[in-house]
């Protein structure tokens, strides 16, 4: 069987800092270097830092089409992989790669693109980096409308319902894993979100359309979290109105890991 990382098992005493179990505890996020805490919906980079070190190997190419501010990208250069970004926004594209291009690494290329992550033509994007196929893709999508993005009725966070949520992360996922290397991985951070008085487990509806469409399910990691942007300095009255009522405070999301075994 291919290795699909450079971890080597003989040497398995000695990757204390690689994670192997579902839970995962990160107290802070990493704010080195280009990092960025800024921007609205950012996942920490220690996530993207263990799937690729489980998952890839030095030179592999990977794929993010919700790039964001670039986490993903940037953990990727940090350890020789190369990556793609893409992201609907072209001003958050440009200010992702003006601080990606602050840590250049000569055995890393990165490639920024604006667009349309359901309907870019990806034939053009893998023949302008000169490749076939992909060997990791990662995806951190809008957790539907929690945190709106845009103005564009093509952003996730704007769908007027699940249905068309999930219709339109469904065309997500067949364009960016279009090139995925069959046997192996791409992954999904997510969280599920609160409303009209019920849990909508928006993780598990995405975990679904995966599987759907034929992806082996391997792992459904839970990672914490406590303060965030949206509940900064809130803890107190959220605790006050969850007593209040009969929820519980949101804790963690999912990081769901699925391997291509379709060409």
């Amino acid at each position: 069987m291919a290795r699909y990382n450079d971890l080597d098992p003989v040497k398995w005493k000695e990757y204390t800092e690689v994670n192997t179990d579902s839970l995962w505890i990160i107290d802070k996020r990493d704010n080195s270097g280009a990092h960025s805490g800024n921007y609205h919906g950012n996942f920490v980079p220690q996530i993207p830092h263990q799937l690729f070190t489980r998952y890839t190997k030095k030179g592999d190419w990977i794929l993010d089409p919700f790039m964001g501010s670039g986490t993903s990208l940037i953990e990727a250069q940090r350890i020789g992989r190369n990556a793609v970004g893409i992201d609907l926004q072209a001003e958050v594209a440009d200010e992702a790669y003006r601080r990606i291009i602050t840590e250049p690494k000569d055995d890393s290329v990165i490639k920024v693109v604006a667009g349309d992550s359901s309907s870019l033509d990806m034939d053009n994007l893998m023949a302008s980096v000169g490749i076939k196929k992909l060997q990791f893709v990662i995806m951190h999508p809008p957790y539907w409308d929690i945190i709106k993005f845009s103005d564009n009725p093509k952003d996730l966070s704007n769908t007027e319902n699940l249905d068309s949520f999930l219709e339109s992360f469904g065309k997500v996922i067949d364009n960016s894993t279009k090139y995925l290397e069959k046997d192996r991985y791409c992954a999904c951070v997510i969280g599920d979100k609160y409303s009209n008085s019920q849990v909508v487990p928006l993780g598990f509806h995405c975990m679904n359309e995966f599987i759907k469409r034929g992806f082996l399910l391997k792992a459904i990691l839970v990672k914490n979290f406590g303060e965030t942007k949206g509940k900064a300095n809130q803890q107190a009255i959220w605790r006050y109105r969850a007593l209040a009522s009969d929820f519980y405070i949101f804790k963690h999301e999912y990081i769901f890991v699925f391997k291509k075994v379709k060409s």
